[in-house]
């Protein structure tokens, strides 16, 4: 299967991942550590992962983890399938810090923002790390499995 390839090359080099398996199209998901992801992101980029189709976060379970997902995208000319990698990284619910790949990836500009916002995970060394959705003056992080919703809507210049 072709789709693996980033899996076995990581392998290879001893990148310490782990496989969570394939979606129903064959498209397999790693989990990278934290403290890994900038190296692994760089890595994967030089691989020839050049988009980043998406970039997404979850609340796992409440009181748990958050992860953020990242789906890599090989462009190729040529090449009518592209091979495509889906990455999970988890991050502590009482300090969710993950590196930021918008070095890499400019399009992860206001998809790490919107994670921020809805699910509070600092992406370290972004360079306008701030709400996107919400009101700045907004308290918590309205996607957490946790997060106790105000009992107040306040609507301002609705007309």
């Amino acid at each position: 299967m072709q789709q693996n390839r980033l899996s076995d090359w990581l392998v290879k080099h001893e990148l310490v991942h782990r496989s969570l398996g394939f979606d129903y199209r064959g498209i397999e998901t790693l989990q990278i550590q934290t403290e890994d992801w900038d190296s692994i992101a760089v890595i994967s980029y030089v691989y020839g992962y050049n988009y980043l189709r998406s970039q997404c976060a979850y609340d796992v379970a409440p009181g748990g983890f958050l992860a953020s997902v990242y789906h890599l995208t090989r462009i190729q000319y040529g090449i009518d399938k592209p091979e495509e990698v889906c990455i999970k990284v988890f991050a502590p619910r009482n300090n969710p810090r993950i590196p930021s790949v918008f070095w890499i990836w400019r399009s992860a500009d206001f998809q790490e923002r919107e994670s921020y916002d809805m699910l509070g995970i600092s992406y370290d060394n972004h360079p306008r790390l701030k709400r996107i959705l919400m009101p700045e003056s907004w308290i918590g992080w309205p996607l957490r499995k946790d997060y106790i919703t105000p009992n107040f809507y306040e609507i301002q210049d609705a007309h």
